[in-house]
């Protein structure tokens, strides 16, 4: 009887473990193509996002923004090193409500390399706000991997 008990406890633990499991991944977002961002992170993340939820299981996602994604993080391309990617400029209102859906309601935490921000010229005040700033991208994807993050790249 005591082992049919424990039996039962130990299988109750580990459906409990199961339902809690959390998935991590973090996108090393260096890609400068509106294309490929829109199809990684606008649309794919939301789409593994609900694939996760509907397992009632977790996902964790972070984004290290570095390389020429930059573009796609700033308040005002005016006044920056991107004001004349016409296409951009063009999207850059629905995209930066995109952005700011994936932060608020998907809970994506956008981490920007500080190194290259300053090196592009790029004010921090004209960052979206959610987004923070680290060190360099180099910290943030070693920190993330380091707390059992997968790691996937989306490049040009």
């Amino acid at each position: 009887m005591k082992k049919i008990i424990i039996y039962l406890l130990v299988c109750s633990f580990a459906v409990i473990q199961a339902d809690e499991e959390v998935h991590k991944v973090v996108y090393d977002l260096t890609t400068s193509k509106l294309e490929t961002f829109e199809k990684v992170v606008l649309s794919a993340i939301a789409m593994n996002k609900t694939h996760y939820e509907n397992k009632f299981e977790e996902l964790e996602v972070s984004v290290v923004i570095h390389g020429g994604a930059y573009r796609f993080f700033v308040k005002d391309l005016v006044n920056t090193i991107y004001k004349d990617d016409l296409r951009l400029l063009k999207k850059q209102e629905s995209i930066k409500k995109h952005i700011e859906l994936m932060s608020d309601t998907y809970d994506v935490e956008f981490l920007m390399c500080r190194v290259g921000m300053l090196k592009n010229k790029l004010d921090v005040n004209n960052i979206m706000d959610f987004v923070k700033i680290v060190p360099n991208s180099t910290i943030g994807l070693i920190d993330k991997q380091n707390d059992g993050f997968a790691y996937l790249p989306v490049g040009d």
